[in-house]
């Protein structure tokens, strides 16, 4: 449950990473990503988020509202530089019950630590695979997160005319090292994230 907030601020971080060619089924291919600052796109950035509940079932939910700056050049893909702030109120589940908990002081304390806040420190490309490592701060902890990505696609968007790049990733997350070990063991400390994340070139 409670590793929402932090599965996403690490989600985004893994998007600046890897430069890895595009699929067939993708329009564009790493040589069309333009050197330059991006910013993140919060429209079509999303984080889905799951762990095991109480061992009947997988249950799953999304952060979104993301802002951040992505410093990006495809000559020196090692070097690209993230940063994420991930408002907790963007986190969006099923029940309103359950959302409702969520901001309470046994999990996310929103009132108190409203934001959480992803900042890469380095990344490692090998072939189409990168790994991105970087400190994010959830409710006043900061711990690092290791997020492997891989590109997605990039060029100019046909409808805002933006040069955009995307990324997809996957990582894990030890909720209880941010003090958000609610419910453990019978909902899952380690929970599983899913990241699509999209940045536009900052005018």
């Amino acid at each position: 449950m409670n590793n929402l907030g932090l599965a996403i601020a690490l989600g985004l971080t893994l998007s600046a990473a890897s430069l890895a060619p595009a699929t067939a089924q993708q329009p564009a291919t790493a040589s069309a990503v333009k050197a330059g600052t991006y910013k993140l796109e919060p429209h079509h950035t999303q984080v889905l988020w799951s762990v095991d509940h109480f061992g009947f079932s997988r249950l799953s939910g999304m952060v979104g509202g993301m802002s951040g700056e992505l410093q990006l050049d495809p000559a020196r893909p090692s070097a690209a530089k993230l940063q994420v702030e991930i408002p907790l109120s963007g986190l969006s589940v099923t029940s309103s019950d359950f959302a409702k908990h969520l901001q309470t002081p046994d999990l996310f304390d929103v009132a108190k630590f409203p934001t959480a806040r992803f900042v890469s420190r380095t990344v490692v490309v090998r072939g189409q695979q990168a790994t991105i490592t970087g400190d994010l701060t959830l409710r006043g902890v900061t711990k690092p997160v290791v997020l492997d990505a891989k590109f997605y696609g990039a060029g100019a968007n046909p409808m805002s005319k933006a040069e955009t790049v995307g990324f997809s990733a996957k990582g894990k997350l030890k909720r209880s090292d941010f003090g958000l070990g609610y419910a453990v063991p019978a909902v899952s400390d380690v929970v599983d994230l899913e990241i699509a994340a999209v940045f536009e070139a900052a005018r």
